[in-house]
């Protein structure tokens, strides 16, 4: 005689996909149709917001390019071989970063990837000299920009690399791209104790021709960003930083686009394809906004 197991909770034994089909009767046969399903699906409440952007992330990855999310030349953090061992700790202190590129004579000659917690083994030499690197860099992964990422996903788990610098059509570096930006792209932003604090909704980045220069978070409330700014931004159409950039460009910009908009030019430095994370904001004059 068997024993009659008592049901399970929603979610807890019964998979996310079947829950979905469940709720709408017969199966999807086209991508977008699973898409449109999953939206409608989420309106009906048969999942959460959190699982539904996940769904549309693990979907989102197979269509998405390594240029999309890489991290550009201009921003990544590259450590040259040869430079006093000072000058390099003080590098890595500064930007938190765990692995860096280690280039030679040029930018372009990436020779291999330097892992920050090996350098614990050099903390006694002396700051002013430069430290033989030939025996701490790993091999260095190069990748084209129109690698998918979903593909990249699986050589990331089956070679265990963490890091992969993404070359050109010409073979000089156009950035790199690391396992974290990868899964950032299903399950959201991941911060960790070197991203900013999440208190820090505004904060002052840098000038630019004199004029202070501010990060903000895509997620900034309107009202929030007029009391920081003393300023009178419309929120009738949308709540959040992020809302009025959208809104006002018209569709999901991308990295490095730019909206001139309510004496303040807005510059797109962080977002993928659902969400924008962060804006570079500063005050323009009339004329510039032109």
């Amino acid at each position: 005689m068997s024993e009659e197991k008592p049901p399970s909770p929603q979610g807890s034994q019964t998979g996310i996909w079947q829950r979905l089909f469940a709720a709408f009767k017969g199966e999807p046969k086209t991508r977008e149709e699973i898409i449109e399903l999953i939206e409608d699906a989420s309106v009906q409440r048969v999942f959460d917001e959190d699982e539904r952007s996940m769904l549309a992330g693990v979907l989102e990855v197979a269509e998405t390019q390594v240029r999309d999310v890489m991290v550009p030349r201009s921003q990544m953090v590259v450590l040259e071989d040869g430079m006093p061992f000072g000058d390099m700790l003080q590098a890595i202190i500064d930007s938190g970063h765990s692995r860096f590129p280690i280039h030679g004579d040029e930018r372009d000659e990436i020779i291999g990837i330097l892992l920050a917690k090996d350098l614990l083994n050099c903390l006694g030499e002396p700051k002013d000299q430069p430290l033989d690197l030939s025996g701490w860099l790993r091999p260095v992964v190069f990748i084209p920009e129109s690698k998918r990422l979903n593909t990249l996903l699986k050589e990331f788990r089956a070679s265990h690399n963490h890091m992969a610098v993404v070359v050109d059509e010409y073979g000089g570096v156009a950035g790199l791209l690391t396992i974290e930006d990868v899964l950032e792209e299903i399950v959201g932003e991941i911060d960790d104790e070197h991203d900013s604090a999440e208190d820090e909704w505004i904060r002052q980045d840098g000038e630019r021709e004199g004029v202070p220069r501010y990060a903000v978070r895509g997620l900034t409330r309107i009202e929030d960003f007029n009391d920081y700014f003393e300023c009178e931004l419309s929120d009738e159409q949308y709540d959040t930083v992020g809302g009025l950039v959208m809104t006002e460009l018209g569709r999901m910009p991308r990295r490095g686009e730019v909206l001139d908009h309510g004496g303040f030019r807005f510059t797109v430095t962080k977002a993928d394809r659902r969400r924008i994370e962060t804006v570079g904001v500063f005050a323009v004059a009339a004329d510039d906004a032109a």
